[in-house]
């Protein structure tokens, strides 16, 4: 059997969700069955894509080519072509780890994930540009026509899929994704060291996650200064981790204008391998985003034994479960009321440890992508 798999996102030059997913399940999924041969394809003009340990598998081909993405877009919504089938020799059926239109022969079955409905809840939450691109270009209203099969990476995508577009719940199944093993509380001398290293305070708490007004940031600051008004906060300060995605410029107006903004740390970039520190490090991880389609970060927090606070919306019930408190993300006062008794009540933050710890177990990259290869091996 052949694979063919679009690797596109992993030329992108940012780290998404997006790309954490593709990148964590096909190192997981390639080495299961050397039987199979995968087939990757990849794309761009300025040649930018990164090397795994993966692409060197026996049973892997990389086809990299450099035509512009956005020709290639144009052609395929316009004329259907090129085939990415045919540019990479033949495959039995073709995955799509995000929603990138490729054109296909007839005889080649497609599968695609779908990872949320951001662009079409929250239309305000993205430049006219985007808007622009989500409308015309990606079009994925017609995608139950194009896709054999459709992944889901939760219930509550799932759900949208079905109600906004009308997929097939037959052919669409949920499969969630993992978290990396690299996500773990490292000892406590490391963690000091790493504080003073990186000049983090002693007594933080964290948000992690693009900047951009889907993820509730300048909420999240509202809460942060409600929080700051009470003695027993004096001390307490607000990292923020992550880079600048769409419409973030009024995440710093909100910043700027707190009147405890020397207290609000911005970190615009940080290694991958240096997640589980600030994650560990931190008292509290708050994450109160309006929409997810799965959410890492609040996974990735409770692996490193740090609380959570994160909304009752979307997916993020799902993945947090009873590792987590979920507050309304609309409502600044609830949210900063739950931080509060979370900080104060040492009890119920061991509790919240001891719960998250126990809820990633659920969630693992092996399984994901031995359900994902048999699902597209039965596609």
């Amino acid at each position: 059997m052949i694979i063919g798999i679009d690797i596109r996102v992993l030329g992108s030059g940012t780290k998404s969700g997006v790309e954490e997913y593709t990148e964590n399940l096909l190192a997981h999924m390639l080495p299961l069955d050397k039987k199979i041969k995968f087939k990757l394809f990849h794309s761009s003009l300025r040649n930018d894509l990164k090397k795994y340990d993966w692409m060197d598998l026996p049973n892997v081909e990389v086809f990299s080519f450099r035509f512009p993405n956005k020709l290639l877009f144009s052609s395929s919504r316009l004329f259907n072509s090129p085939r990415v089938d045919k540019l990479i020799g033949g495959a039995d059926v073709f995955f799509s780890p995000h929603f990138l239109l490729a054109s296909l022969s007839p005889d080649c079955r497609r599968v695609t994930t779908f990872h949320d409905l951001s662009y079409i809840r929250f239309r305000e939450f993205f430049s006219w540009l985007r808007n622009f691109w989500h409308k015309f270009q990606i079009r994925p209203s017609g995608w139950h026509n194009l896709s054999d099969k459709i992944i889901a990476v939760s219930q509550s995508t799932k759900k949208d899929l079905i109600e906004r577009y009308n997929f097939s719940s037959d052919k669409t199944k949920v499969i969630y994704s993992g978290i990396s093993k690299s996500i773990f509380r490292p000892q406590e001398n490391e963690l000091e060291l790493f504080r003073k290293e990186n000049k983090l305070p002693n007594d933080f708490m964290l948000f992690v996650g693009k900047l951009e007004p889907r993820k509730n940031i300048s909420g999240l600051i509202r809460s942060f200064n409600l929080l700051k008004g009470s003695c027993e906060f004096k001390n307490l300060n607000l990292v923020i981790v992550g880079s600048p995605g769409w419409l973030y410029k009024n995440i710093y107006h909100e910043a700027e204008k707190s009147p405890y903004k020397n207290n609000i740390i911005f970190k615009n970039y940080i290694k991958d391998e240096d997640r589980k520190f600030y994650y560990s490090l931190a008292s509290l991880f708050a994450y109160p985003s309006f929409f997810e389609g799965f959410g890492f970060p609040p996974l990735e927090a409770m692996a490193c034994g740090t609380p959570v606070v994160t909304s009752f919306s979307s997916s993020l019930p799902e993945v947090v479960g009873d590792g987590g408190i979920l507050v309304d993300p609309y409502n600044v006062v609830d949210i900063s009321e739950t931080i509060k008794s979370i900080l104060m009540d040492s009890s119920l933050k061991e509790r919240l440890t001891k719960n998250g710890l126990k809820r990633v177990d659920n969630f693992s990259w092996e399984k994901s992508a031995r359900e994902t290869l048999d699902f597209l091996k039965n596609s």
